[in-house]
């Protein structure tokens, strides 16, 4: 099957909250009135005044950046200045390998707040856990640092150790937890037959993903034979997102027809729509999909994509509810900007910012006992400044975030086996894809 080119690129894996972002050298805006030109004016005599006579020489540049960078986050959480290395750090990152601990963060209360440790990497190995909270470096503060200014102390050369100094919920004290770093090669794809089931996990959505899906559904299907295959199950549990085009493209392995997504930005001729090219992967097999709390962005566009069309039924928990799309506008020399510019819609018309994917059949998934009370479920709505969801309630959106590691003890997993091997019923499951057309909107 033929695959759309690449249309964008998704935020750094390690440094920001996941992200979908599209590359744009920027539109023309309407000239500032007066007053705004006025106002920039005092910001230049501050900036005079500060050089000139602050008790100790400034860094210049660093001044700028700051003031940039806080006009910036005073819009929402995922708009930011990217200085050239930043940038640079950015698109290195996309390509599914970058070095550091494996940790996906974001900057709350002051503090670097781990939204989920990537698997298989040195921050989960050495038991970093989502929601945790880095209050200091090798000794440092964090207090008072940028969160891409954390970010570069956390990384540095393969195989040395850092310390970092972690404020868990629950737990009567900071814990002291060091991790060596590693090159994290992100392996976008994980799948296995689960008897007469197909079980594929997206773990992150890199320039390889589509590829990793594609080679994982021929296995599954070299491995059962078609008469005895049940299905498949899509895992997008713990799944941070990434590039907005191979969110596309996964949801457009599993569909005949059908638009996948639309972003709709200030204004209506911005609106882009993206449309599921003939084709099924897995020839029309039933689909589940699991999510949960640690489901954002480009995840949720693939569930909220096959919710919709009627194509998986899906299970879990309510997602992260990042519904957000940011622009990279490049600044030349000087680096780049990240600009939030339009929200995505599932082919319902829904936007899920603020509120996120709701399963079609809820199922919980209980923290063990030594967790219990010390991991706090969180999502997009919860973060400070983010943009209001137009239905967005007092609930939110976000719920617990753990996977266990044995699939013994995964009750989301089992209860999807379950549906597909008919031991358990729903009615939302098969999902009744006569009603998916009822279901779109313009």
């Amino acid at each position: 099957m033929i695959r759309r080119a690449s249309l964008v690129i998704v935020g750094a894996l390690m440094g920001a909250t996941a992200m979908s972002v599209i590359y744009s050298a920027g539109v023309p805006a309407q000239a500032a009135g007066s007053s705004t030109y006025r106002e920039l004016s005092i910001f230049g005599d501050v900036f005079e005044r500060v050089r000139a006579q602050y008790v100790t020489p400034p860094d210049e540049e660093k001044l700028v950046e700051n003031a940039i960078n806080g006009m910036l986050t005073s819009l929402d959480p995922h708009s930011s200045f990217m200085n050239a290395k930043d940038a640079d750090d950015m698109r290195t990152q996309t390509r599914g390998e970058f070095g550091g601990l494996g940790i996906e963060v974001t900057m709350e209360n002051e503090l670097v707040k781990v939204i989920t440790p990537i698997d298989d990497t040195p921050a989960a190995k050495a038991g970093v856990l989502a929601g945790d909270f880095i209050s200091e470096i090798d000794g440092a503060p964090v207090r008072g640092l940028k969160l891409e200014d954390a970010v570069e102390k956390m990384r540095g050369p393969i195989n040395t150790p850092i310390k970092l100094t972690v404020i868990r919920q629950g737990a009567d004290k900071p814990l002291e937890i060091t991790v060596v770093r590693d090159t994290i090669a992100v392996q976008a794809v994980k799948s296995r037959v689960e008897g007469d089931v197909g079980y594929v996990r997206v773990i992150s959505f890199t320039e390889k993903t589509y590829e990793g899906l594609e080679k994982a559904i021929q296995k599954i299907k070299a491995d059962v034979p078609a008469d005895k295959l049940k299905g498949y199950v899509l895992d997008l549990r713990l799944n941070p997102g990434g590039l907005l085009d191979q969110a596309i493209n996964v949801s457009d392995a599993f569909l005949e027809r059908g638009e996948v997504v639309s972003t709709r930005g200030r204004n209506a001729e911005e609106t882009r729509r993206f449309n599921a090219s003939a084709g099924d992967l897995t020839d029309g097999k039933p689909v589940i999909v699991l999510v949960n709390g640690g489901s954002a962005s480009a995840s949720e566009i693939v569930a909220g994509a096959l919710q919709d069309l009627k194509r998986a039924t899906v299970v879990g928990t309510r997602s992260f509810g990042k519904g957000s799309v940011q622009t990279i506008i490049p600044l030349g020399d000087a680096g780049a900007l990240r600009l939030t510019t339009a929200l995505y819609y599932t082919p319902s018309g829904k936007s899920i910012q603020g509120t996120g994917i709701e399963p079609d059949i809820k199922v919980e998934q209980p923290l063990p006992p030594e967790l219990q009370g010390k991991v706090k479920a969180e999502g997009e709505s919860s973060l400070r400044g983010h943009i209001t969801g137009q239905s967005e309630t007092e609930e939110g959106s976000g719920s617990s975030a753990y996977v266990p590691p044995e699939t013994k003890d995964d009750i989301q997993l089992n209860y999807a086996l379950d549906l597909l091997r008919g031991a358990k019923t729903d009615p939302s499951f098969p999902p009744q894809q006569d009603k998916a057309a009822a279901a779109v909107k313009p």
